[in-house]
């Protein structure tokens, strides 16, 4: 049976009278950072029309989609940063600092990968979207500012930079090299962050290198019932598979790079895992997908802060 399609709304309050700016989260007993880039919000056109060269039937039709302001990483979450997690390094956190309160030691720590692909400087890949998530959990009982993966609008937001276009630089893909790894120019093998040009908003990696997981399941009609201005939009059903990642890999050719392309996640990604219950941390058929954080301007009341923080679901 087909599980149950809704589509929810994230209302966060905010205020424009408020000046706010991108930042440094520091990380409790480490040297190590994440560069935050704050982006104000408001409507764009998410999707592609059916006349862009490229696009596809889940792509359409492009739609009015309003965001409420929020804060997004600069890189892909690196693995000298998600080792501070999946090691438990310090678990010290400083008194009165952030407004979330959370008992970190509560939060449910990742067991070690099956294969190391762990590399100071590139994306940590091979992990489950619940994976990303607790590790979002983690840094928000860490530092006191609440953190989670973006939605689909927001990433693609974020991705387009205030771009209509197919790429943030435009819609040939001539220019492809300076911006992102792909195909043709990766040697089939994922690369360090931020070697590549950032977009306009100074995020770096959004077209290629590591796809990444965002918070939405993958529906291909989800755009259709779209027919006015959205807020905040996210699709959420029951269903483990499948769920979203976006921005195209360095494995992808150029086209599955767009700002609007949608990819998915399969139970093939963990074909190999010998697991009973496979595991609910890491893929072994997965080098290609990895993740990037994002803080909402105003985080939810305490009630609901486990709401879009993903809930494990055991697969047999």
């Amino acid at each position: 049976m087909k599980c149950l399609l809704f589509i929810v709304f994230i209302g966060f309050v905010f205020s424009q009278s408020k000046k706010h700016s991108d930042y440094l989260e520091t990380i409790e007993g480490s040297k190590l950072q994440i560069q935050m880039i704050y982006l104000l919000g408001g409507e764009f056109q998410m999707g592609s029309s059916p006349k862009k060269r490229g696009s596809k039937n889940d792509e359409h039709p492009n739609h009015r989609v309003f965001l409420s302001p929020f804060w997004i990483a600069s890189y892909e979450t690196t693995w000298e940063v998600y080792e501070l997690f999946l090691n438990k390094v310090n678990q010290a956190r400083k008194d009165g600092r952030g407004v979330v309160n959370l008992n970190i030691d509560g939060v449910s720590s990742a067991t070690m990968p099956y294969v190391n692909y762990n590399q100071d400087g590139f994306p940590a890949i091979n992990i489950t979207q619940y994976a990303a998530s607790q590790f979002c959990k983690w840094l928000t009982a860490k530092t006191g500012n609440y953190y989670r993966l973006p939605t689909e609008a927001e990433w693609e937001y974020a991705c387009r930079s205030g771009s209509g276009d197919a790429f943030s630089f435009g819609d040939k893909s001539n220019n492809i090299d300076k911006y992102a790894w792909h195909k043709d120019n990766s040697g089939g093998v994922l690369q360090k962050v931020g070697l590549k040009n950032p977009n306009l908003y100074g995020i770096y990696d959004m077209h290629g290198n590591a796809a990444e997981w965002v918070l939405d399941s993958y529906d291909p009609t989800a755009y259709i019932e779209r027919s006015m201005i959205v807020k905040n939009p996210i699709v959420l059903h029951k269903d483990l598979y499948p769920r979203v990642v976006r921005g195209g890999s360095y494995k992808d050719s150029a086209h599955m790079l767009r700002s609007s392309s949608r990819g998915f996640s399969s139970p093939s990604w963990k074909k190999r895992d010998p697991q009973v219950p496979k595991s609910l941390w890491w893929h072994t058929d997965a080098k290609h997908v990895g993740f990037r954080i994002v803080r909402p301007l105003q985080g939810p009341d305490k009630k609901h802060l486990n709401k879009y923080w993903v809930k494990p679901k055991k697969e047999y």
